[in-house]
């Protein structure tokens, strides 16, 4: 039986990069990764969803949402998680 990499399976699966249904894949999962470091980052502040929603005006459920991939979230939402709720800063990269 032949091995893949999850490179080759997400080839096979979604396309080469620079494909559509592949750059979907990929920018979800960017999403995915950003709601579970901002968990992470919460739980290790000690923080209920609800105290964090306190700290920035959202409700527990906004919180809920980010943390699960089910919000949009904006930039200003996020630094405002960040900074303000957590007391962290953010680092933000482009590639091209």
């Amino acid at each position: 039986m032949e091995t893949k990499s999850w490179k080759d399976i997400k080839d096979t699966v979604y396309g080469k990069k620079g494909t559509e249904r592949r750059d979907e894949l990929e920018r979800d999962f960017e999403s995915f990764k950003i709601g579970l470091l901002l968990r992470n980052a919460r739980k290790e502040k000690n923080l209920t969803q609800e105290q964090l929603g306190n700290l920035i005006d959202k409700k527990r459920t906004y919180i809920s949402r980010v943390e699960n991939n089910s919000s949009n979230l904006t930039l200003k939402t996020l630094f405002d998680i960040v900074e303000k709720g957590l007391g962290g800063k953010v680092n933000i990269s482009i590639e091209i």
